[in-house]
């Protein structure tokens, strides 16, 4: 029977969640990638075990992560009940539906009958009572905003989820959810949207409005897709991401000489930093304060610790953040 370490809360850091009482860890793990069912199984509950041992108290899934959709639900629920019924209380478990799901006009984008017949899917597929936080995965632009938010109004009152958010939303779209939102009596207390040094959107706006709103951000591919890691710093690695012909999301043509130069610099300023450019890379995200939290994914144990260890230098120089932003413009 898996008992946690005693020893997991002492090193994790935990920032607030925007204006709610929701903190989460600076370190989330993400299950997008390496939890479905073409996935080992025990690899997936040993990342689950050493992410909890660590202190992530925090797991993120959506509707349709695996492969195929609804796997990783599938399969962290049963890690759930084999490990984790003692520890419920102590996990924020979140999941989200936006994209296709199923066949038909109700198995995709933002109508509140998709979402909530999603979400009772996933409840089921998990085995649990309520997620912790409910997301809508993308804006949709066929379905009014009014109607999407109040879908998460009422699965908020329906105690399916103690807390919502949004992913994906540009600046003014998200805006208009947050006071909707508001409006309604159900607070947005989270946006993720994708962030890295490789891929900065954010801070033209997005960032200002979860400022001023004060909403909470996780960032999703920190690490660029696994290019801001030394995996790549000696070519295309065969058991690599970027080597799987099948990879929708990273492929050869993705590392370039030109990329492969800018990372070879970054990676010399980490070195310096004593960090590694995994490390460097999430500390440099979590720079923002806006930001509480970075979401990593992993494929082993060991990236996970490396990981974590980006907590142990966050902090940049003026010089350090100059050099950078020359390396990566």
């Amino acid at each position: 029977m898996y008992q946690a370490n005693e020893t997991r809360y002492e090193k994790m850091e935990y920032r607030r969640c925007g204006n709610s009482g929701l903190r989460l860890p600076m370190i989330s793990l993400g299950l997008w990638h390496n939890f479905g069912d073409v996935d080992r199984y025990e690899n997936s509950k040993a990342m689950i075990r050493k992410a909890f041992d660590l202190g992530i108290t925090h797991f993120d899934l959506a509707n349709n992560y695996g492969p195929p959709a609804g796997s990783a639900e599938t399969n962290f629920g049963r890690i759930l009940k084999e490990d984790f019924t003692t520890y419920r209380k102590e996990m924020i478990i979140s999941t989200k539906a936006g994209y296709y799901m199923w066949p038909g006009p109700y198995g995709d984008w933002g109508s509140k009958k998709y979402l909530i017949s999603s979400l009772d899917e996933s409840l089921m597929r998990m085995g649990l009572d309520y997620v912790d936080i409910f997301y809508h995965h993308r804006p949709d632009p066929n379905t009014p905003l009014e109607e999407t938010m109040n879908a998460l109004d009422q699965i908020v009152r329906q105690g399916k989820a103690l807390y919502v958010g949004i992913s994906n939303y540009k600046p003014e779209e998200a805006r208009k959810a947050i006071h909707i939102l508001k409006a309604l009596g159900t607070p947005c207390v989270i946006h993720q949207p994708s962030y890295s040094m490789m891929n900065r959107w954010v801070e033209d706006g997005l960032l200002d409005v979860l400022n001023e709103e004060k909403v909470g951000g996780i960032a999703f591919s920190p690490l660029a897709g696994g290019r801001l890691t030394d995996r790549y710093l000696s070519g295309i690695p065969s058991d690599s991401r970027a080597a799987r012909v099948d990879s929708p999301f990273l492929g050869t043509s993705d590392i370039t000489q030109t990329l492969l130069e800018k990372l070879h610099a970054l990676n010399e300023i980490a070195q310096a930093r004593g960090q590694k450019l995994s490390q460097m890379a999430l500390a440099w995200v979590l720079r923002q304060e806006t930001i509480t939290s970075v979401l990593i994914g992993a494929s082993r144990v060991s990236q996970i610790e490396e990981c974590v260890g980006a907590l142990d230098h966050l902090n940049f120089t003026d010089e350090e953040l100059k050099r950078i932003d020359s390396i990566i413009e």
